[in-house]
């Protein structure tokens, strides 16, 4: 089933959205294939924490001594201010932009806080602004059943048209950052990580015993049913794993013969905690931005890994903070690139944070088709769109097993927005790690104008859905072929000698395999020294069909692709000679469904 909202408290709203508002939320929704209910949980509307920044410059007061010595004036209007409410409030600690963190003895609507700040602010005229320190969480539900293959990395519908970038680039050198739950070591992800730290403050919410350390690794975020206050969750929710699966889409190693591959596998991974239990503070996402980018945060250790990209997949409902537009800024100023899952709420993500924030890239979710997945946000302040899943195909990725505390290594399949903006983080890393003098501006506008038009209905989702081929060549002064037509399938095709002719590179022939004995044939003029790719997607799941390419008199055998039900498969022949020869590239039946529908593939073949 899709969850628009995350299995967390009502502090969180959308997949990302609810980042902001409440505080940190997960971009992500399961989906599942019998029950598309949306289940959508509120966003978070309570806080017990205020964030208050000064006006004046200079050495920032660390945490309690802004209720201390000199700042003791500054304690009676914030005390007073609290009465007028019926409550007290202590300092907890600085930002790193120099903004105090106010606890206040209970939870309250984010409305009462914001009065509140509104009345702290006019109290005292040396504040430069006050604001509720919302609560984010994550925004998506695991789905049981797993598929076999990635579909969203190459399918030529709904894919990233990744293999193709491959050849060109992995992310060698970039260090993305994932600001999320977390990371659990998998063996997918061995060697994958680099430093890392938990910017969680509130011990609860940390699960670990501490607040602030060194160590990243997620403990589990798993709650019981009205666990996170004003009986929130409803019911009894396992732990996530959330930011170990966004990690996996990322950098997975690949070709190391175990489950999946990651976007940009050669790059590193920065994992920084910001939401545990029951979501994350604003103030504590605010400062991972900052410390990711290079910048430093008092009491943490300097960062020896900045990152050139950083993946929220986080975000709840509101207007973007001044806290978090703050640390934004000055990631952009260092060179790192923002990347923000747009919400799953099917909402106009203008009214989703922090993907409406100035300065990010805003990521909405495709499903297979290509067309926009039915829960994510849209709106003219989204970028570009990428695979986030849906019915008909979600996104797989690494995991864990562990319902509570941690377990074995596992693979899941999740959807969301949270799911399509890892694919966005990935590409950005292939780019820098081919021209690492790109600006955050300069990968925004080339991911932007090198996107593919949408081949199913997606208003409202940017530009297009990102090429990686392309959006990496458009780096290194390579040009992108012209992305060919789409043509039916033409029976009678069952022997060579009658194949239906391609002459177009990167034309999407669209077939299906009539009978259990069926097969059609392709025939392309390959010109010398060119290379002939077929790739072929299957629409089911279930079905089994094979790719084979033969020489010119169509008898023998050049290259073959034999993979497993519903697995694409891909296959590529050279024409080593001087001259132009014919290539025929056949579909076979093997297995499974037949027919227009349950027999439908699709065939791209490019040179």
């Amino acid at each position: 089933m899709k969850h628009s909202q995350s299995k967390y408290p009502s502090f969180l709203k959308f997949c990302v959205a609810a980042v902001i508002t409440a505080g940190p939320v997960f971009a992500h929704a399961s989906v599942g294939d019998m029950d598309m209910t949306a289940k959508v949980q509120p966003a978070a509307t309570t806080t017990d924490r205020m964030i208050v920044k000064y006006k004046e410059t200079g050495p920032v007061v660390p945490g309690a001594a802004l209720m201390a010595g000199a700042n003791q004036a500054r304690l009676a209007v914030v005390q007073r201010s609290g009465q007028q409410f019926g409550l007290t409030m202590k300092a907890l600690h600085t930002t790193a932009n120099g903004a105090q963190i106010l606890k206040l003895d209970k939870k309250m609507d984010l409305k009462d806080v914001a009065a509140i700040a509104k009345d702290l602010m006019e109290r005292d005229t040396s504040i430069e602004y006050a604001e509720p320190d919302r609560i984010m969480h994550p925004l998506f539900t695991p789905n049981d059943p797993r598929y076999s293959e990635q579909w969203h990395y190459g399918d030529t519908t709904g894919g990233l048209r990744l293999p193709a970038a491959w050849d060109i680039a992995t992310g060698t050198g970039v260090v993305v950052a994932v600001l999320d739950t977390g990371f659990r070591p998998h063996a997918d992800l061995s060697g994958q990580f680099v430093g890392g730290y938990d910017f969680i403050t509130d011990t609860k919410i940390a699960n670990d015993g501490n607040g602030r350390d060194s160590d990243a690794s997620d403990p589990g975020d798993a709650v019981v049913a009205g666990e996170c206050g004003n009986g929130r969750p409803l019911q009894n929710q396992t732990s996530s794993w959330h930011g170990t699966h966004v990690a996996g889409t990322i950098a997975a190693k690949t070709n190391n013969g175990l489950g999946v591959a990651g976007v940009a596998f050669n790059s590193k991974v920065l994992p920084l905690r910001v939401l545990g239990k029951c979501g994350g503070y604003t103030s504590d996402i605010a400062d991972a931005i900052t410390w990711a980018s290079g910048g430093s945060v008092s009491g943490v250790p300097v960062n020896a890994n900045k990152a050139r990209v950083i993946n929220m997949s986080l975000g709840g409902g509101g207007a973007c903070d001044t806290t978090t537009q703050n640390a934004i800024n000055g990631a952009r100023s260092r060179g790192t690139v923002v990347i923000v899952a747009a919400g799953n709420d099917n909402v106009n993500v203008s009214g989703s944070s922090p993907a409406n924030c100035s300065g990010v890239i805003a990521i909405a979710a495709t499903r297979k088709d290509g067309g926009r997945a039915s829960y994510s946000n849209y709106g003219t302040l989204i970028d570009v769109a990428a695979p986030g899943g849906d019915t008909g195909g979600l996104i797989l990725s690494t995991l864990n097993a562990g319902t509570g505390a941690p377990g074995a290594d596992n693979y899941a399949n999740y959807a969301g927005t949270s799911m399509a903006t890892p694919h966005v983080a990935g590409v950005a890393a292939l780019m820098l790690s081919k021209n690492s003098a790109l600006t955050p501006d300069e990968i925004e506008s080339k991911l932007k104008s090198t996107a593919r038009a949408f081949p199913a209905t997606c208003n409202s989702c940017g530009t297009g859905i990102v090429d990686a081929l392309a959006a990496v060549k458009s780096v290194t002064g390579g040009t992108t072929p012209p992305a060919g037509t789409t043509i039916n399938e033409t029976e009678s095709n069952n022997a060579y000698t009658s194949a239906n002719a391609v002459t177009v590179s990167g034309t999407v022939v669209k077939g299906n395999m009539g009978t259990s004995t069926d097969s059609d044939y392709f025939a392309v003029q390959l010109p010398a020294g060119k290379t002939l790719t077929a790739t072929m997607t299957i629409g089911s799941t279930t079905a089994d069909y094979d790719l084979y390419a033969y020489n010119s008199t169509g008898t023998t055998q050049v290259a073959m692709s034999e993979n497993g039900a519903g697995v694409a498969d891909s296959l590529s022949t050279t024409n080593t000679g001087t001259a132009t020869l014919t290539r025929y590239v056949r579909v076979k039946y093997y297995s499974g469904g037949t027919g227009a529908t349950s027999g439908a593939y699709s065939l791209k073949l490019s040179w």
